[in-house]
């Protein structure tokens, strides 16, 4: 059984017990069309602690929309944090590529800048070897959980939309090998389709249209009481859309949050009040997925991954700079989660590597599924079976 642990055990290569209070954080986000809750979360992070233009901590930068096309301008960005001798943390809100070389340029500039990273796109075992600390959805324990909340919700099936290009990382691959295993498991048909990815020639438009025309074609043919999972954030708003008018059912996405999706695909408007207040958000979500009659079939994290993981990063860091805790103190860096997402249920482990070996400094970590019209799933508090922690 995957267990909460802790651990004190610093990196020998940093100097963190640095007592400082002059010093910066950059943080390195999306914008808003490629990662709202990235964005966002960086900003609240530059709302906290105060922007370094304006004598904070905060050194705020977004990378390139089309990162896979200018990776050397998005190394280049990070690596140029390093020129700041007041710089004492980095933190990618989402590890896209590149984070691996331009992390590796940072610590042989400034070994003694700490570096964070959230959901990273590289190979596990890579991120591992540059960062002090990564933080990534346990798609493991979540692709059992995923299914096993399916299945409580009601579905009798299961599909798996992706395409080639998520398949080929590690995590994703693992992860939907795990959900097939889960659902022979738990007595539930387990169906893989693939869509258009998002970043080849039909764009994100083309992606989008294409599971809007499918999601009906594929209920027909595996049944109302079929539960979908897509790997991709594009793919999210027409699923929802479909399955909020069409039937089936909707556990979470693969960066759950109340805002993922949900908002384009059931026309919901936020006020400025409400924007970053996730309980206001979750009920407004809510309140417009029961009138239209999804209640128990649609579900989400009650917080933005992206935006929690952002502000907990920060807060961590800040911790360890200032010289109150260690960066590999698990205790510490699932204390920070949980204050900034209060009711909220949080577990995690650690990354074991192709090696057997424990990465201490890559933590997994998942927030319970929150239903909309029921509540709290308690997934959190489930013991996920040791079996498939061995799945590949």
């Amino acid at each position: 059984m995957k267990k909460l642990l802790v651990c004190s055990f610093l990196l020998g290569c940093c100097s963190l017990n640095v007592f400082a209070e002059d010093y910066h954080i950059g943080v390195v986000s999306g914008t808003v069309s490629q990662s709202e809750d990235s964005l966002r979360g960086a900003e609240a992070v530059a709302a906290k602690y105060g922007s370094a233009a304006n004598g904070g901590k905060v050194v705020h930068i977004t990378y390139p929309d089309n990162f896979m096309q200018e990776m050397e301008t998005t190394i280049s960005q990070i690596t140029a944090l390093a020129d700041d001798p007041k710089m004492k943390a980095i933190i990618m809100t989402e590890a896209i590529p590149g984070t691996v070389e331009a992390y590796r340029r940072v610590k042989d500039k400034r070994p003694d800048i700490i570096l964070l990273a959230n959901t990273a796109h590289e190979d596990p075992e890579m991120i591992a070897d540059v960062t002090d600390l990564a933080l990534y959805p346990d798609s493991i324990a979540r692709g059992y959980l995923i299914v096993k909340a399916a299945k409580e919700m009601g579905a009798k099936n299961f599909v798996h939309i992706s395409f080639p290009r998520h398949l080929s990382y590690e995590m994703l691959s693992r992860r939907r090998n795990v959900m097939k295993e889960a659902a022979k498991d738990l007595g539930m048909g387990f169906y893989e389709v693939s869509a258009p990815d998002p970043v080849s020639d039909v764009g994100v438009a083309g992606a989008q249209q294409y599971i809007l025309e499918q999601v009906p074609n594929w209920l027909k043919q595996y049944g109302k009481d079929t539960a979908f999972f897509c790997t991709n954030d594009a793919h999210t708003e027409p699923l929802l859309k479909r399955v909020a008018e069409e039937g089936g059912y909707f556990v979470e996405a693969d960066l759950p949050s109340p805002t993922m999706g949900y908002p384009g695909a059931l026309g919901i408007k936020f006020t400025n009040d409400e924007r970053g207040n996730w309980p206001k958000i979750l009920k407004k979500v809510e309140d417009v997925v029961v009138k239209k009659g999804a209640s128990g079939r649609m579900g989400t994290w009650a917080y933005s991954y992206n935006f929690a993981c952002a502000l907990a990063m920060a807060d961590h860091a800040v911790n360890v700079i200032d010289g109150k805790t260690d960066i590999l103190d698990f205790d510490a860096v699932m204390e920070t989660l949980k204050a900034n997402t209060p009711g909220a249920g949080w577990n995690g482990s650690y990354l074991v590597d192709s090696d057997g070996i424990e990465r201490e400094n890559y933590i997994l970590i998942y927030q319970d599924t929150y239903v909309f019209g029921k509540g709290y799933m308690g997934m959190t508090q489930l013991e996920v079976p040791e079996k498939y922690f061995d799945v590949k």
